[in-house]
């Protein structure tokens, strides 16, 4: 699905509008210890085991030096323990939770754990949110107290990491993820802005996205009109979390939009053949506006059977190719 650069509706935003960071990773490489590095905090459950402490994504935000940071932890995504209904369920809210649209998917990596799997992470983040997702894609490679930083730079310079941080168009950067020293959150930050400007000054944004904000701006309306003392915070935090896109039966929603599409045609003909009879008592003319009138109206309709297919048939694949990754790794 091709991108769009555009900046939505963060042009009305504050002068440092939200930064939203999108982790991802091998299970249990330390994706939510880094979480907790950036926010500053013990937000996100995190040990040193090898083994996945998350298990459904996770969105905490943090206000560092005046911007909003908002983090958005995911499952593994070798993780092979969900089912296909809890892989679902993980993309839309990922989604959704990101929207509308994350500034930096960060690929969490250790040197000295990386495996012929994870360099195939990129490709995995392009087939799920679009080809251009690379190009707001950085390496955060990770280490602890113990390592030395100039270990860690000698140990990227091996083929198959420095293959694989080349396919990050953002680039890499070393990281603590046990410190919490703001001044590596503060380099790490000026290397998202530094990439953010050189792919316009927006976030990354696909339909997907698009539908999932709009979704939670509806869901912030009626919770508007009901809980009336709620603030916009609030708000914005329950219908990120419960909209009609995450609530959505994507399995359905195909099958539907594709038999709606079937009606489209016979409608503008409909609408056609309406438009000329009623042209038809005035002048040839009249038949024509009529005609275009109804195609109009037909196209309409097909226009947004079209929005509903390509969103579905995108989340749909986006699921599939989740668990045919965890397929791979099996």
């Amino acid at each position: 699905m091709a991108s769009k650069y555009t900046c939505l509706a963060e042009q009305e935003e504050p002068e440092k509008p939200e930064l939203r960071i999108l982790l991802l990773g091998k299970t249990g490489v330390g994706k939510s210890a880094s979480g907790n590095s950036i926010l500053r905090g013990k937000v996100f459950r995190s040990t040193a085991s090898s083994s996945s402490e998350t298990s459904e994504c996770q969105k905490e935000t943090s206000l560092f030096e005046g911007q909003t940071l908002a983090v958005v932890d995911t499952p593994g995504l070798y993780e092979t323990k969900l089912t296909k209904e809890e892989v679902k369920r993980e993309i839309v809210r990922c989604i959704s939770f990101a929207a509308p649209g994350p500034h930096v998917f960060l690929v969490v990596i250790q040197p000295n754990r990386f495996t012929k799997e994870e360099e195939k992470t990129v490709k995995i983040i392009q087939e799920i949110f679009g080809e251009q997702a690379a190009d707001y894609t950085m390496a955060l490679v990770i280490h602890e107290d113990d390592v030395k930083e100039e270990t860690i730079e000698e140990a990227i310079k091996h083929p198959d990491l420095k293959d694989f941080i080349s396919q990050c168009r953002g680039g890499y950067h070393v990281f603590n993820s046990r410190n919490k020293d703001p001044s590596q959150v503060r380099e790490l930050l000026k290397k998202i802005n530094t990439m953010i400007k050189r792919n316009g000054g927006c976030c990354y944004t696909t339909k997907m996205f698009e539908e999932a904000e709009k979704a939670i701006n509806t869901e912030m309306e009626q919770l508007e009109m009901t809980v009336a003392s709620e603030t916009a915070k609030e708000g914005r935090y329950k219908a990120e979390r419960r909209n009609k896109f995450t609530l959505g039966d994507w399995d359905s929603t195909v099958a539907g939009a594709a038999a709606s599409t079937a009606g489209v045609g016979a409608g503008i003909a409909a609408g056609v053949g309406a438009g000329i009879v009623a042209g038809a008592g005035i002048i040839v003319q009249g038949a024509r506006v009529g005609a275009a009138a109804g195609v109009a109206a037909g196209s309409a309709e097909a226009a947004g059977v079209a929005v509903d297919i390509a969103v579905s048939v995108a989340v749909k694949a986006a699921i599939l190719k989740w668990k045919l990754w965890d397929c791979v790794t099996q």
